[in-house]
């Protein structure tokens, strides 16, 4: 192990999207655990699109010149606490960094399932897989033969939401992407029926094409003209699971979307957002759905991974651009193979 540690820093903040120069690479000495805690080394780091949101600062938001946060799993490397063994795996939330020291209370200790990568935990298993399985089943509440709809559909929660909604029994599943690339692969290996690049027109008309009957669910990551168009196509009780509002992170001039809001009241449909950190209760309910399926290989995790944190800035803007496929990570070193579909996709979100 190293003597030194190395931690990412926000210098500044950004008007649209960020840039290297929003960011800086810090090394201190390698920290030393005091009573009751231990000191994790990382081997995974997850990059996600609400880190943009959380660069404007404000309440929850990253601080200048600190340390950012973010999801990660790492290895006890030092312990000073009976409750955190040296060689466990654990999941914790002080990313963009080398190194940790964590007490027991901040750390989630990892089942471990034979034929599972250890990558499935912060993607398929973690916070990402968590997010669609509770807009599917808790926000939604998909029934079998329901029609979906998902926009940022090649990103980490619309590949699970595919996913996980085939395995449920919905009916036709639809998505938007930013490349023709990206639709092709949602159809090709994820599951999807159909898939559209949200470029090629007004949303309205890409929609109609691709659900010429309309949808039964929609769960959105983008808000915007996507959003609009969503409610126009619904049918009569339609529910609308909202996740995130990718349309708007690097865009904070955008008008908000316009609809007709009698949609709302004459076809019955419902909206509703949710944070993920309020249905942390639910993780063992996914890990008992979709670890079988994993297992069997039913289940598939889409997965865009890096090797090295140096590299950990250049993979969160390459996602907020629009360039990885499934859920972004960052691993430490190379370890087993893991799923990697990078698509050069020039400058747009998932």
């Amino acid at each position: 192990m190293d003597d030194t540690a190395l931690t990412v820093h926000q210098t500044a903040r950004p008007h649209g999207f960020p840039g290297p120069e929003h960011f800086a690479f810090v090394e201190s000495a390698l920290p030393s655990p005091a009573a009751g805690t231990a000191l994790v080394e990382n081997l995974y780091w997850s990059v996600d699109p609400y880190h943009r949101e959380m660069m404007d600062g404000g309440p929850g938001g990253f601080a200048l010149g600190a340390p950012l946060e973010g999801r990660a799993l790492g290895r006890v490397v030092a312990s000073r606490t009976p409750q955190l063994a040296e060689g466990e795996v654990v999941f914790h939330r002080q990313g963009w960094r080398t190194h940790a020291v964590v007490a027991p209370g901040q750390v989630r200790r990892l089942p471990r399932y034979d034929g599972v990568p250890l990558s499935a935990y912060l993607g398929i298993l973690g916070g990402t897989g968590l997010t669609a399985y509770v807009a599917l089943t808790r926000i939604a509440r998909l029934r079998p033969g329901d029609d979906l709809f998902v926009s940022a559909a090649a990103g980490g929660v619309g590949t699970a939401a595919g996913r996980f909604a085939r395995l449920l029994g919905a009916g036709r599943l639809v998505g938007s992407t930013g490349s023709a690339d990206k639709a092709a692969y949602l159809t090709r290996e994820v599951g999807y029926d159909a898939a559209f690049d949200y470029h090629d027109g007004p949303a309205s008309e890409l929609l109609a094409t691709a659900a010429p009957d309309g949808f039964d669910v929609f769960v959105d990551n983008v808000g915007g003209p996507q959003l609009a168009a969503a409610i126009g196509a619904l049918r009569p009780f339609g529910r609308i699971a909202r996740v995130g509002t990718i349309s708007q992170y690097n865009a904070p001039d955008a008008p908000p979307p316009s609809f007709n809001h009698a949609d709302l009241v004459e076809k019955s449909l419902r909206m509703e957002g949710f944070l993920v950190t309020h249905h942390l209760e639910l993780q063992q309910e996914l890990y008992d759905f979709a670890v079988p399926h994993l297992r069997s290989g039913r289940l598939t995790p889409d997965e865009t991974v890096v090797t090295g944190f140096d590299h950990i800035v250049t993979a969160f803007l390459a996602m907020l651009h629009g360039r990885t496929t499934g859920k972004t990570l960052i691993r430490a070193t190379a370890p087993a193979p893991v799923i990697h579909t990078p698509v050069d996709n020039p400058s747009e979100p998932a």
